[in-house]
């Protein structure tokens, strides 16, 4: 047995490059949607064990929607790549690369056990170009095939090393075995069926025992003539530890698994469903076609679900010559290698053994599996094919006149092959690239055309997108919405297909449209008759309907509790379906009834208390329900399963700043701070994060936030005013006048700008003609604003013009006539205009103010001052809630869970933050009295002032 060169590894790994380096432009396409973007189990914060309490696909085992693929070590692979580079998807096809690379040494290695070494590198090299393997080396997904092949490889090749020279066992590769079969079968089910291969090739290849000497064995034993020679006694000793080690193996799987198979729909596999001899000839005619495959890679499809291979439903469909063929060349082979010990039956034994076991548990002869061809399950048997390929080509080779032919058809066959695996890594570049493709090849399948839309629905394309949708409600065929009792989700078989087209109406704003599409999908389900016992399970998929319904008509506030008994009848068909309950939560909280709201997300939670969007959306229950400590223990519930949980950080942060309490700032500070890690584009975070150190007095890093927020987003009213405000407190009133024009720019109606930008002019700038246009537009958007008429009255004071300022004081003690200081300033004007006239002096001037008005100008703008300040309180309510309405998008919604086919309800969002109002704290209430204290001295000094002048 030749050893592998390096010359012979840099080959093969430079033509597997070469071959897929174009896979590293890829994304995450079909499968990989669901095993890297939504698998929880990838991300770092997700406690190592749950990789081996979930399937492949991150769902709890126990759950009956699980696919029950339990692959723990791949999941750990996933997790690294994440780890190293997040979801750029192309660390993680490299390292599909990289494995394929090996598994190529690997095979080339195991093929130097039954071939010379010219044919064994053709086989290695028809192995690394085969275009059947793209769905396995480009889907990411198809990594399980890649890693399983590599331990399956080490566990065949370790076997064979456990003969001695003397013929005796030698243990440690045995064990080695066994470790890894193990983790083969961890990587992927079929890697437990290398246990087969290593018995073949024990009996067959190591002991050189053939069929018939095989039956004379068992014939003389069984007649007494004679016992079990040594070496036989030797194999079955070896033959029983490996058949009990995968006996272990198989009856661990199993109890991971519950005992339960996974539930798969006609949808995934029509032949599960069907009755006999439909489903037997069907799954026999199935063979021939993934041999065809191996043969002619050349219409190559991302999915042979549904109608793609119509059933075989009788013995004269013409079909079943292709199953006779098939089966008459294998046995033919089968006959041949089992019946000779020359080194030509051993390597087709080998190579049929390499073909036919990994195949096994993907032939639904034991069991049903989710798909009607997968062609990522080839993988291993196209080793076999390949030795078969390669074993052909060194008969051929060896007839002198045939050996130049020969190594051309191989070089011809290399190149073609080649350049289509190269093309058909271009179908995977994108999820509408890879079912386009799909396409091209079978137009019978309802499914590629959904998946067409569903990639045009993600460009946001749904008007092209609503044509492939509703080509699929053509395609497909209508199904029998009766129930049927005998198999989960027999019935709706196109329920998908109108939840689409209802859905894609929906984004197109055609409400009518899209109800009529639901009512269709809902029409088909079963119904349920009163009185009679509900037996059937119907699955979460199907049952969407009636939440994708719901949703709808909930926009519609007259349709609320329609609605909600839409919710309700989709739990009564199904009292574990978890989405309903949330769904329902979020409406019951629109409709404010708290209390249903809250039993509904504790109900949720007895079904999945691992959920942290539930608890984040029992949070705002209880906020909405006043009771915001137990708000902030659901947050931090929310946060211990998910710690980087951005509503919860953010509403919790903003919970505890609102309390008011300083013991709380420093964990609210390290919440926004983590939110703005996870989100740094939302401008919300660093306004927060700016309020908080205006809070502590921080005023530096208060300005330093707010300019950020301010940078993210031109215009934000709250971030704009507060720091404004910041510099009139700093005593930085100059820095405040631009940022306030920049407020006024974009929002003029801004009422307490106004205000403050008058202030400021008046106070600061003695600049009365531009206060006094701040206040006369605030008048001109509102006439009674007592704070602007009034500051207005103080101008016309400040200008001499005491008529006016008569007049005008009159007009404000109309608008609010139990307003004392504004009785107590008229009072006083008109005792100055009374000493004013005694002294036969003018009551109007156009001179500037003397000093005892410049003291009056003083007082009087602190007065105005101080009402800004309590103005200000409202203005950092709307913005420390974060997402007032006309600021930012609204925060505080309820975090629906979204499945599969689930639209997301439109009202919830604004419902949520607009009812937020800020809890005031006691410092801040005492800070404001304190205030209100200091204006009401002032009021009394401007009366004694004025009294004395």
């Amino acid at each position: 047995m030749a050893a592998v060169s390096w010359k012979e590894i840099l080959l093969l790994t430079g033509l597997v490059v070469g071959c897929y380096w174009n896979s590293l432009s890829c994304g995450f396409v079909f499968d990989d949607v669901s095993a890297i973007l939504d698998n929880k189990d990838l991300r770092p914060a997700t406690p190592l064990r749950s990789l081996f309490l979930n399937d492949f696909w991150g769902t709890p085992m126990a759950e009956e929607r699980s696919h029950k693929s339990y692959r723990p070590l791949t999941v750990f692979t996933f997790r690294l790549n994440y780890l190293f580079s997040e979801l750029s998807a192309a660390s993680y096809h490299l390292l599909n690369v990289v494995l394929h690379a090996l598994v190529c040494v690997l095979f080339l290695r195991v093929c130097r056990l039954f071939l010379d070494k010219n044919s064994s590198l053709v086989a290695a090299l028809l192995f690394a170009v085969h275009p059947i393997h793209t769905e396995a080396v480009t889907g990411v997904v198809g990594r399980a095939e890649l890693l399983s092949s590599i331990f399956l490889l080490a566990a065949f090749l370790a076997y064979t090393k456990s003969t001695g020279a003397d013929n005796s066992i030698v243990w440690t590769p045995i064990a080695l075995t066994v470790v890894l079969v193990a983790a083969a079968t961890l990587c992927k089910e079929q890697g437990i069926t290398v246990i087969g291969i290593c018995c073949v090739h024990e009996v067959f290849v190591a002991q050189g025992f053939t069929l018939p000497m095989l039956l004379d064995t068992l014939r003389q034993v069984l007649q007494g003539k004679d016992g079990f020679p040594y070496a036989v006694l030797q194999t079955l000793l070896k033959l029983i530890v490996l058949i009990i080690s995968t006996l272990l193996l198989v009856i661990i799987r199993v109890q991971v698994i519950q005992s339960q198979l996974p539930v798969f729909t006609r949808f995934d596999n029509p032949a599960t469903v069907s009755p006999t001899p439909t489903r037997q000839l069907t799954f026999n005619y199935l063979l021939p076609v993934n041999a065809w495959l191996l043969l002619n890679p050349s219409e190559l499809c991302c999915d042979w679900t549904m109608g793609t291979i119509p059933l075989v439903e009788s013995l004269v469909d013409l079909r079943n010559l292709a199953t006779l063929v098939f089966y008459t060349f294998l046995g033919l082979l089968a006959y041949h290698s089992l019946r000779y010990r020359h080194s030509s039956a051993r390597t087709v034994i080998m190579a049929l053994s390499l073909i036919v076991l990994p195949f096994i548990p993907a032939s639904n002869f034991f069991f049903p599996v989710g798909f009607v061809v997968a062609e990522r399950v080839l993988y291993v048997p196209s080793m076999g094919f390949c030795v078969l390929v390669a074993h052909g080509f060194k008969i051929i080779s060896h007839k002198g006149h045939l050996k130049k032919i020969s190594w051309l058809m191989i070089g011809v066959l290399l190149t073609t092959h080649a350049v289509k695996t190269f093309k058909r890594n271009w179908d995977w570049e994108s999820e509408y690239t890879l079912f386009t493709s799909a396409l091209k090849v079978n137009k019978n399948n309802a499914k590629l055309w959904n998946n067409v839309g569903h990639a045009l629905e993600n460009q946001n394309n749904y008007a092209k997108a609503l044509q492939y949708f509703l080509q699929a409600t053509r395609v497909q065929p209508v199904g029998d919405s009766a129930l049927e009792s005998v198999a989960l989700n027999s019935f709706c078989d196109d329920i998908g297909a109108h939840m689409n087209v209802g859905r894609t109406y929906k984004n197109l704003n055609k409400s009518k449209e899209a109800e009529d599409a639901y009512l269709v999908a809902k029409s088909l389900m079963p119904q349920i008759i009163p009185g009679k016992k509900y037996a059937t399970r119907v699955a979460p998929n199907h049952l969407n309907v009636y939440i994708n319904l719901a949703n709808l008509i909930r926009a519609n506030e007259s349709r609320l509790e329609e609605a909600d008994q839409l919710y309700r009848q989709a739990i009564s068909m199904r009292p574990d379906f978890k989405q309903a309950y949330i769904s329902r939560g979020e409406l019951l909280l629109k409709m404010n009834k708290l209390t249903e709201a809250r039993d509904a997300y504790l109900r949720a939670l007895e079904l999945d208390r691992t959920n942290a969007d539930l608890w984040y959306n029992l949070a705002i229950v209880n906020i909405e329900m006043k009771d915001p400590s137990e708000a902030l223990k659901n947050f931090n519930h929310a946060l211990e399963l998910s710690p980087r949980h951005k509503l919860a950080l953010f509403n919790s942060a903003l919970l505890m700043q609102e309390s008011g309490e300083p013991k709380f700032w420093p964990e609210a500070n390290r919440r926004f701070l983590t939110y703005v890690e996870e989100e740094p584009e939302d401008a919300n975070g660093y306004f927060n994060l700016g309020m908080l150190a205006m809070d502590a007095d921080e005023n530096a890093a208060a300005e330093r936030w707010m300019r950020k927020a301010i940078g993210l987003q031109a215009g934000f009213r709250s971030a704009l005013f507060n720091l404004a405000l910041l510099y009139s407190q700093s005593r930085r009133e100059i820095d405040a006048l631009p940022v306030l024009d920049e407020l006024l720019r974009h929002h003029p109606e801004h009422i307490k700008g106004l205000i403050l930008k008058g202030d400021i002019l008046m106070n600061h700038k003695k600049d009365t003609h531009g206060a006094k246009a701040c206040f006369e537009r605030i008048l001109h958007m509102d006439p009674t604003n007592v704070q602007g008429k009034h500051n207005l009255c103080v101008v016309y004071f400040e200008e001499r013009d005491l008529p006016r300022a008569e007049r005008c004081l009159e007009e404000t003690l109309a608008l609010a006539p139990k307003e004392e200081y504004v009785r107590r300033h008229l009072s006083i004007v008109r005792g100055k205009m009374a000493a004013l006239s005694a002294a036969g002096q003018p009551l109007t001037s156009a001179e500037g103010s003397t000093a005892t008005a410049k003291e009056e100008n003083v007082n009087r703008v602190e007065e105005v001052t101080e009402e800004v300040a309590v103005g200000e309180e409202e203005e950092r309510g709307v913005g420390a809630a974060g997402k007032g309405a006309g600021d930012e998008k609204n925060v505080r919604k309820s975090s629906a869970e979204t499945l599969g086919g689930v639209d997301k309800p439109e009202s919830l969002v604004s419902s949520q933050s607009d009812k937020r109002t800020k809890v005031k704290s006691t410092k801040e209430i005492k800070d404001i009295e304190e205030k209100r204290a200091a204006a009401l001295k002032r009021l009394e000094e401007i009366e004694r002032i004025l009294s004395g002048d």
